[in-house]
């Protein structure tokens, strides 16, 4: 395999961009492999710390949604990727979606009581989220089909999970790794950073290489990629296009313009209004409280509340 030096110029005008909250596509030449960089930094610190969430809770969540959108970033659609996970562990449901803008939010419902009796070693996997499925979802909107993946929890980690969906359900080749770690900023006070990196095997007709060499340019991207670290993933003050460099320099990367990425919730009061809407009478009646009924966004906990007179303006009441 001849090795490809690499050039300045295969990186463009990224030298000076921002290290966090942004998704770094790139390609591995000449084996034509396509790849996401995903450094996460204020974006999941605000997420994973608006609810407060034990530690074990925040990372594997932080995990989903670094996950979320590296996989989100292979896709081309133009609305709304979904990963959710459901199982009978006390980790009960995590949900990570990424909008086409590079909008993100994320949750998790746990059972805190249980997660307080865990066992207190094995895999976290089948140690907090049980046995269950995660769900792949790509929804465009309300005249378009939505696509739905679901595999079962099958893996120790919640990588071992994608890297199933991906051998059973879209008999794709692909390698990824993900880290999620908090890590004292400027001032000494830890935030919660995440990162991830993916690299992809294209379809032969794209690219002229015989297969040998094919083979071998797919193993060796995929034992240098391993080859990062879980701080070098999560480290503010290694840029992407550094880590990148140092990774796969040799055999010629190429980055391209990054998307940048934002914590952000699509909930709104009209939205919690059509619901109420769409609700039988005896629900809505199940949901009062002193006549009154208070919705709570699960994302980002805004609080819509609905007096008697909202109720009965809606003709909800």
């Amino acid at each position: 395999m001849r090795k490809r030096p690499f050039s300045p110029g295969a990186l463009p005008e990224l030298m000076a961009a921002p290290p966090d909250d942004l998704v770094q596509p790139f390609q591995i030449e000449p084996f034509a492999l396509r790849g996401r960089l995903v450094r996460l930094g204020p974006l999941l610190d605000e997420i994973l710390t608006r609810h407060a969430y034990p530690e074990p809770v925040a990372v594997m969540l932080g995990e989903a949604i670094a996950l979320a959108v590296a996989l989100a970033g292979a896709l081309k659609y133009d609305g709304v990727f979904t990963l959710q996970t459901k199982g009978d562990g006390p980790i009960k449901m995590m949900v990570a979606d990424v909008t086409t803008q590079g909008a993100v939010r994320g949750y998790a419902q746990v059972d805190r009581a249980r997660l307080a009796r865990a066992a207190s070693s094995g895999s976290p996997v089948p140690r907090y989220l049980g046995a269950g499925y995660l769900a792949l979802t790509v929804d465009q909107g309300a005249h378009t089909d939505r696509y739905q993946g679901i595999v079962e929890l099958q893996g120790a980690t919640l990588a071992d999970c994608v890297h199933h969906y991906f051998r059973q359900s879209e008999q794709v080749e692909a390698a990824l790794k993900v880290a999620v770690a908090q890590v004292a900023d400027r001032d000494g006070v830890p935030r919660w950073r995440g990162g991830a990196i993916m690299i992809q095997r294209l379809p032969r007709e794209s690219f002229t290489l015989e297969s040998d060499d094919e083979d071998e340019g797919w193993r060796r991207a995929a034992i240098l990629m391993s080859s990062s670290t879980s701080a070098e993933l999560v480290d503010p003050r290694l840029a992407p296009e550094a880590l990148l460099f140092r990774l796969f320099h040799e055999d010629g990367v190429r980055a391209h313009a990054p998307h940048r990425l934002a914590a952000q919730c699509r909930c709104s009061r009209e939205r919690v209004e059509r619901m109420l809407r769409a609700l039988q009478p005896d629900e809505l009646a199940d949901m009062k409280i002193d006549g009154r009924i208070t919705v709570t966004c699960e994302f980002c906990s805004t609080v819509y509340p609905f007096d008697a007179d909202a109720l009965d303006a809606l003709s909800v009441s």
